[in-house]
């Protein structure tokens, strides 16, 4: 193809430039900068410094920016490992190679023919015809010669080696056996971060640095070695340094597998965060701080914050103070309580917001309006509100029916009572009627004994 039909859609893809165009014209101009730039250097420095004026204008996202610096630094190391077709590869010769002039206006006649299947009834022929072609093309018949001689020695050998192995007496051929060596010293990994520390150190920008750490030849794996020596090496620091989160913001936006990684560094932080001093507590909030503030890294990763007061301890209580209060200052209150408030990641924030149980609730509140950041707890104190509410309806209904069984218990008491003394009186009238006419008799014998005295 000639080079213009490059150069067309490049321009075309650069227009109006979108991530996805522009991530599209990058991986294109890898793969056929090279030959551009020498078929056509003023194409290819236009098409550059179209690259250039859309990264100035920052309308597209941070890590389009960085694929652009990534192909800047690409062209300046003279497109590495893309250098045009390869030499082995290289088979046809200038001369009696084709070009093919085709431009994107272009009104082309589609063969739709060839998309269909048709019975060839000279198949043989036609494909012995190909094979030719094919010979003359690729150079088969020496190769093809070349194989057949080796193969002839290879079995001269074979016969000759035959004949002495019938000579000689038979002897059993001793296995071949590979010794795995395995370093439990860790000397590799050692030095590893070794290389890495030096090169986070020697830097004079992160942009630098971030080129540097890229070069690096890594093992799979390895990967969570550069997160860690990061904030290994903002912790050490005397105060927080922006250097190291724009550092791990960078190595975020190229690649999503650096944002896992450091949501599982965030985890190992979090869980051992007593053993850290103050001010290696307070650096590594802030360096977490600054990747959520970014979106460097997902905000999934507060689901690992439990805060309660049987979860956490004074130092992890200090960390989450100092990482929200870095939210608040780089995002602003209201932001962050629109991020808090997303529906779609209040599963990930139930341990720094819970529902439930209230005790938790309580705690949660007073935590954050301690450390000055009282406007994220409006939806707690509405959920704390209605629960309450509903605690003081179900002590209303319970006393309601404990009041109602007390009042009939009351009333069979006050029945038996009743019975009882219409029982006492009866029996109070009878004994009074007996003493009555007890003492009529007495008096009646007192009158006969002072008749017969007389």
């Amino acid at each position: 193809m000639h080079e213009l039909l490059a150069l067309e859609l490049c321009t075309l893809l650069l227009t109006q430039p979108t991530d996805d165009s522009v991530e599209v014209a990058i991986e294109f101009i890898k793969e056929c900068g090279y030959a551009l730039q020498d078929l056509s250097p003023q194409g290819s420095h236009g098409i550059f410094e179209r690259f250039r004026g859309i990264l100035h204008e920052g309308e597209i996202d941070k890590r389009t920016q960085f694929m652009i610096e990534g192909l800047f630094a690409f062209r300046k190391s003279g497109f590495e490992g893309k250098k045009g077709v390869p030499e082995e590869l290289d088979l046809v010769d200038e001369d009696d190679q084709i070009v093919h002039e085709i431009s994107l206006d272009d009104e082309l006649e589609a063969n739709a023919s060839l998309d269909v299947f048709k019975f060839d009834p000279n198949y043989e022929e036609n494909e012995k015809k190909y094979s030719e072609v094919k010979k003359e093309i690729l150079g088969e018949e020496s190769s093809s010669s070349d194989e057949s001689d080796s193969d002839d020695d290879d079995d001269d050998d074979d016969e000759s080696g035959s004949d002495h192995s019938s000579d000689d007496e038979p002897a059993a051929a001793a296995p071949t056996t590979t010794q795995n060596i395995t370093d439990a010293t860790e000397t590799n990994l050692v030095n590893l971060r070794r290389t890495i520390y030096l090169t986070i150190m020697s830097s004079l920008d992160f942009e630098e640095a971030g080129h540097k750490l890229m070069q690096i030849q890594l093992q799979p794996g390895q990967e969570i070695e550069v997160a860690t020596m990061l904030v290994e090496c903002c912790s050490q620091e005397r105060t927080f340094v922006r250097y190291y989160g724009l550092l791990a913001q960078r190595f975020c936006f190229i690649s999503k597998e650096y944002a896992s990684l450091f949501d599982d560094v965030f985890m190992k932080q979090f869980s051992t965060i007593h053993r850290l001093e103050t001010n290696k507590l307070r650096n590594v909030a802030k360096f977490f701080a600054h990747l959520l503030a970014t979106d460097a890294m997902s905000w999934t990763c507060l689901a690992y914050i439990q805060l309660s007061e049987d979860t956490t301890t004074s130092a992890s209580r200090i960390f989450i103070k100092i990482l929200f209060q870095e939210l608040s200052e780089q995002l602003g209150l209201k932001k962050l309580n629109e991020k808090m408030s997303e529906e779609d990641m209040q599963e990930y924030f139930t341990g720094v917001m819970p529902k439930a149980p209230l005790k938790n609730v309580r705690f949660s509140i007073n935590f954050f309006t301690s450390i000055g950041l009282g406007g994220l707890t409006d939806r707690m104190r509405e959920h704390l509100k209605k629960e309450q509410e509903k605690e003081r309806e179900r002590r209303a209904n319970a006393s309601s029916s404990s009041s109602s069984s007390s009042s009939s218990s009351s009333s069979s008491d006050s029945d038996s009572s009743s019975s009882s003394s219409s029982d006492s009186s009866s029996s109070g009238s009878s004994s009074s009627g007996s003493s009555s006419s007890s003492s009529s008799q007495g008096k009646n014998r007192r009158r006969r004994k002072r008749k017969s005295k007389k």
